[in-house]
């Protein structure tokens, strides 16, 4: 089974780091493919490559000297160089980019963090280096041309066996080089496992997987071993992020399994992200537990509301007209509630409710702030009845007051709204209730 390893900024980010990637891609003669991210922090008080490049774009962009900056990018490379005995010319290389520095797109010059790292990371495992922007393929409207880029990965693979790649950036035919959004190394590595029909597509970082609730909040919780796309996609959305959501869509789609791995803890078994969970695995009621908070929600109430055509779109077209993306919509016979993340209307929520008022002339118009939202996800809870009412059941004997209910289409979570003061306590209590009274039971 052909797998494609992909090596997150702090994976790659010193000579130890380097040494680490080394033993797990040895360690499996399955991991052909290798991708890496730009060097990232080597302690919590560093820098990543990558933002010291896009600081580099603004020192150029404002006419202001970036030599020194340059020298300490360029240290880094030759500190790694040095320790770990490598050949490849770091400063011949470096000292041409930096000469050039204003003749270079924005879009070259952090693209250059990759295309480092990923050039000492192939002499260090002894791999071919393939530079992305000769095979990720970019339209120039920025979207990827999967059927080149298909094409020029199969190519490549048949024509060297294993190679290490940089993430992040690609090209247009007519060499302009194009990144994807930040975290977009995890995309590469996607685009990647599908175009070479990888059996795996392992993303290495330095946490073991997704867990089951905020370790800020609650005190080791359990590591989630199964999810499917689905529930990480709904644990993800409400700020349980440990993969670019992007990076799941070329993989989903020809069913490519995805496992988070701990470079630090590779003896972990990290989290595996697939369609459909299998069947005889262990299956928990509750995946996973994750929340946000500050919400706004403007409550509309007009009667005979339900026998008005096109009343809710209408007050939709509100927000729309200011840029806000709405979070949820609960609706009643005669009254609906629009939620809106805080920090979008804060400029602008008084003249929205105005407008309101006045195009929709509401019968009663109210709006509920410091509101949190907290998500309990979980692919079994349709299957067993009574968990709406037991989670609720649970929250209320904490005094835990829900001021907001609504349910995903696909019955995978139960999102509710809590007061802000109430947000880590009812995290805890449902975590108590539900995750860690099963994992008493199951021992």
């Amino acid at each position: 089974m052909i797998k494609i390893a992909k090596f997150g900024g702090s994976s790659v980010a010193s000579a130890e780091q380097f040494r680490k990637v080394k033993a797990i891609v040895e360690a499996d003669p399955d991991r052909r493919f290798v991708v890496v991210s730009a060097a990232g922090k080597r302690f919590s008080a560093d820098n990543k490559i990558t933002d010291l490049l896009l600081l580099v774009n603004a020192h150029v962009q404002y006419h202001v000297d970036c030599t020194s900056l340059l020298a300490d990018i360029e240290q880094r490379f030759l500190d790694i160089a040095e320790e770990l005995g490598l050949k490849w010319p770091v400063h011949e290389k470096f000292e041409l980019f930096a000469k050039n520095i204003k003749k270079h797109s924005p879009e070259y010059v952090v693209a250059r963090g990759e295309w480092f790292t990923a050039h000492l990371m192939a002499e260090y495992l002894g791999m071919p280096f393939v530079d992305a922007a000769d095979v990720m393929v970019f339209h120039h409207n920025g979207e990827v041309d999967m059927e080149r880029t298909a094409s020029r990965l199969k190519d490549v693979m048949v024509r060297q066996g294993s190679f290490v790649l940089p993430g992040f950036y690609g090209a247009t035919v007519d060499g302009q080089i194009k990144l994807f959004q930040r975290g977009g190394g995890d995309i590469t590595g996607a685009i990647l496992a599908r175009c070479i029909d990888a059996g795996l597509y392992e993303n290495w970082t330095d946490v073991s997987g997704f867990l089951s609730a905020d370790p800020r909040i609650v005190e080791h919780p359990r590591s989630i071993r199964r999810i499917t796309f689905d529930e990480m996609r709904e644990l993800s959305y409400m700020g349980a992020s440990v993969l670019q959501e992007e990076a799941i869509f070329p993989v989903r789609e020809v069913n490519i399994p995805i496992q988070i791995k701990n470079t630090n803890r590779p003896q972990d078994e990290g989290t595996i992200i697939r369609e459909k969970a299998r069947i005889g695995e262990d299956e928990h009621l509750i995946t996973g537990i994750a929340g946000k908070r500050d919400f706004i929600s403007v409550h509309v109430k007009k009667a005979h509301m339900s026998g008005e055509v096109g009343f809710v779109r209408r007050a939709l077209s509100v927000f729309e007209r200011y840029g806000i993306s709405v979070e949820h919509i609960p609706t009643g016979v005669d009254s609906f509630s629009v939620v809106v993340n805080g920090a979008d209307v804060r400029d602008s929520i008084y003249s929205i409710v105005t407008d309101i008022r006045r195009e929709l002339e509401p019968d009663d118009i109210t709006m509920v702030d410091k509101l949190a939202l907290i998500s309990v996800v979980g692919r079994n809870m349709s299957k067993r009845s009574g968990t709406s009412g037991k989670i609720f059941g649970a929250l209320g004997d904490a005094g835990v007051n829900i001021r907001m209910i609504t349910q995903s289409s696909q019955e995978i979570s139960i999102i509710m709204g809590v007061n802000n003061d109430d947000f880590e306590r009812a995290i805890q209590v449902i975590y108590d209730r539900f995750v860690r009274d099963e994992m008493v039971t199951a021992s």
